[in-house]
């Protein structure tokens, strides 16, 4: 059994072209125009999360001026995983790099 690329249907190929369309015109911002292309095209220019580091994280978590408890409840994680991820007992991966990520990079009030 052989694994090709997966082929773009018509229906998508259209929705595409119109997204070009939009986003040459300015209908559609740039981040609008990836958003789509990502879904329909796949992931496979999408770059690679870089992994934080325990003091990257807590220096994140500091800036938010938060304990390591609300912190926790804001990213949907516990204390004590916060706690670890601190300490370098772990690293995080998943959601969890994805939201420390956006934080890291637009602040806080990105996921309020």
């Amino acid at each position: 059994m052989t694994t090709g690329a997966k082929k773009t249907s018509r229906l998508s190929q259209a929705m595409l072209e119109t997204a070009r369309d939009m986003r040459s015109i300015g209908l559609l911002d740039e981040a609008g125009y990836d958003k789509i292309t990502i879904r329909h095209l796949g992931v496979k220019d999408r770059p690679d999360l870089e992994p934080l580091n325990g003091e990257e994280i807590r220096a994140v978590r500091e800036r938010a001026k938060m304990s390591q408890a609300v912190f926790a409840h804001y990213l949907n994680l516990t204390a004590g995983y916060v706690s670890q991820l601190e300490r370098g007992v772990k690293r995080p991966k998943g959601a969890a790099l994805v939201l420390l990520d956006v934080i890291r990079r637009k602040g806080i009030e990105a996921i309020l």
